[in-house]
């Protein structure tokens, strides 16, 4: 299985937005439910947000509400829109569908980082 990849990380300040994408392969992307992790330092990787092939969408508490995924099932791509950033919201950033997530096989992420 080849990994998604990620990118649209950055430095933003807080309260600012930055979109992100992740581009993965028909194999992995079609018919599947694809979901946004982030991971910081010395805590473990938590999930974000996911997105179903029908356009069904879950959000962890802390970014409801600024946070809104997307995806497009003609490019095999999905996004985050990352509106009013928190310094919490700082960390890498990681897509990827259930069974990579069950086989822990992942992509290289994608930095965020908020300044405060």
């Amino acid at each position: 299985q080849v990994q998604p990849v990620e990118s649209g990380g950055g430095l933003a300040q807080a309260g600012g937005s930055l979109r992100l994408s992740c581009v993965a392969s028909g194999e992995i992307f079609r018919n599947n439910v694809m979901g946004w992790y982030r991971q910081v330092p010395g805590k473990q990787r938590e999930w974000v947000a996911i997105v179903t092939s029908g356009g069904y969408k879950s959000y962890v508490e802390s970014v409801k509400g600024r946070f809104t995924i997307s995806r497009d099932n003609v490019k095999n791509t999905v996004y985050l829109q990352m509106n009013s950033l928190k310094s919490e919201d700082t960390g890498v950033y990681y897509c990827n569908s259930p069974e990579g997530v069950r086989s822990d096989t992942w992509g290289q992420g994608t930095q965020v980082t908020v300044s405060s």
